[in-house]
């Protein structure tokens, strides 16, 4: 074929191309379906907030009053422990050796007790014998220096007691300090976090992650955030639904158990594009039932607080 011939007919059907391509491109697009609907409120005025669940005692951080290496850790992540329960030991080889010193210092106060018994024994005998004597028969110089004597076989059982009292004090602080190093269980509830293993170095103080954090179990708390320009339309006591994110058919109403009247800046952030970081909130908590909802702590929920229908006006 000519290829005079054969030009205009490539440069036909590239431009023919192209326009498909522009065409096909210019197609609208069915819009993207959600993975998971949003929930909807369920009341006709109300105010919408993000919630996070806690544990109704405000998830305990746990502790240690006494620094030093973990000996052995005694629970695990979902266990149920009683007021009182050991959670982790601190090594206390060294305090155990303090208190076998303590318990020879107490015992070398007994034996020292028992020698001043009988010391005081043998001088007071002593002296019983001269007090009353008459005459010549003992001298004044004699009698004077058994009943000193005698004084100071008292003072020796005085001090000796005395001693003995220091030891056992010094043996219980001593006990006192290795049973601190059981760190206890405050309260009844469930174990949500271990961050602590045997051989690593526990810290005192404040932590941002702390040892182990403890929780009540059988009643969830919902921690809502109301925007600050939303406080003044809430009222207490009013009926709240919360629903589960990601499935909004899983809900249920909620408890009004307090409000913190302190407005604070907004910590728990949704990701949400419209959010200010500078936002602060009323911080309102409901409860809830554990067994209701298939929730776990620090999870988020959307949660719907009913309002006043004259919230526009005065309340």
């Amino acid at each position: 074929m000519n290829k005079t011939k054969l030009l205009p007919i490539i440069a036909t059907a590239g431009v023919l191309l192209a326009v498909g391509v522009a065409l096909r491109s210019n197609a609208p697009r069915p819009a993207a379906v959600p993975i998971a609907q949003p929930a909807e409120a369920p009341y006709k005025t109300y105010i919408g907030g993000a919630g996070l669940v806690e544990a109704n005692n405000d998830n305990i951080s746990i502790g240690t009053a006494t620094a030093g290496i973990v000996k052995t850790v005694l629970v695990k992540v979902g266990d149920h422990v009683k007021a009182g329960q050991p959670l982790f030991q601190i090594d206390d080889r060294e305090l155990r050796a303090d208190l076998a010193v303590k318990k020879a210092d107490l015992a070398a106060a007994e034996g020292a007790l028992e020698e001043a018994l009988a010391s005081q024994k043998d001088t007071a005998s002593q002296y019983a014998l001269v007090k009353d004597a008459q005459g010549a028969a003992v001298s004044v110089d004699d009698i004077q220096k058994r009943k000193y004597a005698a004084a100071l076989g008292d003072a020796k059982v005085v001090s000796a007691k005395a001693a003995i009292q220091a030891a056992e004090a010094g043996e219980a602080a001593t006990l006192t300090a290795i049973d601190r190093l059981t760190v206890r269980a405050p309260m009844a509830g469930e174990v949500l976090q271990v961050n602590l293993h045997a051989g690593e170095y526990a810290p005192t103080g404040e932590l941002s992650t702390p040892l182990i954090r403890l929780g009540g179990s059988e009643t969830y708390h919902i921690r809502v955030d109301v925007d600050e320009n939303d406080a003044w339309r809430f009222k207490a006591g009013t009926r709240a639904t919360a629903f589960l994110r990601g499935n909004r058919a899983i809900k249920a109403e909620v408890k009004f158990e307090r409000l913190e009247p302190y407005v604070t800046p907004k910590t728990s952030l949704t990701g949400s594009s419209t959010e200010r970081v500078d936002t602060r909130v009323l911080q309102v908590i409901y409860s809830f039932d554990s067994k209701r909802l298939p929730v776990y702590v620090g999870q988020q929920m959307d949660v719907f607080i009913e309002t006043p229908e004259n919230a526009g006006g005065k309340l």
